[in-house]
């Protein structure tokens, strides 16, 4: 028997890294008033205008130029902030074809990709043995992870279907490694988000050949996956001061500003953000 298995010090660690797990979330929210105080310039929309807006465009329906497609992230049991986030795009937009996917009891990531597809083709049958109907998809947390992987090839089968995606947007996904993966990583899913992963390599590898932009938004002070994070190398996401009392990362689904965006977007619109994407402040 090891004597260090039992030392005092190897016992505290687990302890220490969950009790960090549970402050972050506070430290965001407590710290929600001062990054509210945050303006990005190339994303100059305020709450108030962006709900008018939300209702403007409920009172003048569009149709979409293909379905909708919305994944939700780690840990998330009854599918809440992806059915939220779709209903509220689809009155945004006029437009029923917009579908939610959560990722309860999902373990791997080829779990996920695999009730990706199966909804997908439920919900927009596809003729083409190797890929599913044309569709643009958004993301939340690790829902943006799972589009890109079910849209790459499978690691031993290259005939396997994949996701056809038009345009990725992703909502605080974790493209370069989520922040809270290095602290506490239980299972499969938050150790391949570590950053530095073998899977993470492997979808950085596949965005060299992708087809498809990606979109990314975050809100500042998030503790989960990390504002810096939240886009592929290269690409600065598009930010917004968390709303104060807000969880900057568990809420951010619901952020009036990045939905009234995305749906700008959807309807081929111009959209409120502007090039170039500011900088994440440090």
């Amino acid at each position: 028997m090891n004597p260090e298995t039992y030392s005092p010090e190897v016992v505290a660690r687990p302890r220490l890294a969950w009790a960090l797990a549970g402050l972050l979330p506070i430290a965001a929210y407590l710290s929600g008033c001062e990054m509210g105080k945050k303006h990005n310039p190339s994303f100059p929309l305020t709450v108030k205008r962006a709900e008018s807006e939300l209702i403007r465009m409920q009172a003048d329906p569009v149709a979409l130029r293909r379905p909708v497609v919305v994944l939700g992230g780690w840990g998330d049991m009854m599918g809440l902030p992806p059915a939220y986030l779709a209903e509220q795009l689809r009155l945004a937009v006029g437009d029923q074809r917009v579908i939610s996917i959560g990722f309860g009891m999902c373990t791997t990531f080829d779990a996920c990709r695999a009730r990706t597809l199966k909804r997908i083709e439920a919900a927009y049958p596809s003729d083409d043995a190797g890929w599913t109907t044309e569709v643009d998809v958004i993301g939340f947390s690790m829902g943006g992870m799972v589009a890109r992987d079910t849209a790459g090839p499978l690691d031993d089968d290259e005939s396997g279907r994949r996701l056809r995606i038009t345009r990725l947007y992703t909502i605080s996904s974790p493209h370069q490694g989520a922040v809270m993966s290095q602290i506490v990583a239980p299972g499969s899913l938050a150790k391949d988000m570590r950053a530095g992963s073998d899977f993470l390599a492997r979808l950085d590898r596949e965005l060299t050949v992708a087809d498809y932009p990606i979109i990314p938004y975050v809100r500042l002070y998030d503790t989960i996956v990390g504002a810096h994070n939240a886009a592929p190398y290269g690409q600065t996401p598009w930010w917004l001061p968390a709303r104060p009392f807000s969880r900057s990362h568990g809420d951010a689904y619901r952020d009036p500003r990045l939905i009234a965006d995305l749906a700008r977007r959807l309807r081929g619109e111009t959209p409120y953000t502007t090039e170039p994407a500011a900088e994440v402040p440090r």
